[in-house]
């Protein structure tokens, strides 16, 4: 399995319905999601990357948002959850791309500021 973190700028605050989770207000600044692929992890981000897409997991709710853009992408070795604690960040919706997180991790995207944006790497 293969981890990657998307960074992403939220231009301004939005309100979003994120499938069965419900509806909530995200501020705009910089968030990390933390997620992983079992095979074929070019594929994963290559999706995560696109417009048209179905929107399957948690994550696309948010990337489908015209004020959510993906700034830099990281891959790690280290299992998810492992990589996911090491984010200092504030969780906004509480098991956002965690619905089968073992490792107590509570959410998979964090929120690092509202005044900070990252610059495409």
């Amino acid at each position: 399995m293969t981890t990657y973190q998307l960074y992403i700028n939220l231009t301004a605050p939005i309100r979003l319905t994120v499938g069965r989770l419900g509806t909530f207000d995200f501020p705009a600044g910089t968030y990390i999601y933390t997620g992983s692929a079992k095979r074929n992890i070019d594929s994963r981000i290559e999706r995560h990357l696109r417009d048209d897409k179905t929107l399957r997991w948690h994550i696309d709710y948010l990337l489908a948002h015209k004020q959510a853009t993906i700034a830099k992408i990281e891959r790690h070795a280290e299992p998810e959850c492992v990589v996911n604690q090491l984010v200092k960040g504030r969780v906004i919706v509480k098991h956002f791309g965690a619905s089968d997180c073992r490792a107590g991790c509570g959410s998979h995207l964090k929120h690092l500021s509202t005044t900070q944006q990252l610059t495409q790497s």
